[in-house]
């Protein structure tokens, strides 16, 4: 029987680029690493990091919105404006940002180009 969530996981091309990456734009923690996987945290998500031997990791379809297949982890903000200028200082990638009735949102690409979102809610 399925008892829960374990983690989600991104390929990644370079494992001590993108642990800075996930630590400076994201404020995750480093729980458990080895050459080819790494457990980063933030409160109760667990994110792998799987390493491709240097094997670069293929683009999928995308728009401002995030990925037209596959999934993308999204993130709760309490503040986008200062969150993508973090991103951005550690070399993310802004695909796309909305400020609607719904909320603000916005879509960034870590280093290896997987597909991430930010989200603050309104009301």
């Amino acid at each position: 029987m399925i008892k829960g969530y374990r983690d989600f996981y991104y390929n990644v091309t370079d494992m001590n680029r993108a642990i800075k990456f996930y630590t400076d734009a994201l404020g995750m923690t480093k729980a458990h690493g080895h050459e080819y996987w790494t457990t980063m945290t933030l409160g109760n998500l667990n994110l792998g990091l799987h390493w491709t031997e240097g094997d670069s990791i293929p683009k999928t379809p995308r728009d401002f919105h995030g990925q037209n297949c596959g999934g993308t982890l999204t993130f709760d903000s309490d503040n986008i404006v200062e969150d993508r200028e973090r991103i951005k200082k550690a070399g993310g990638k802004i695909l796309g940002e909305a400020d609607q009735t719904w909320g603000h949102m916005l879509v960034f690409e870590d280093l290896d180009g997987n597909v991430l979102k930010l989200k603050k809610a309104k009301g």
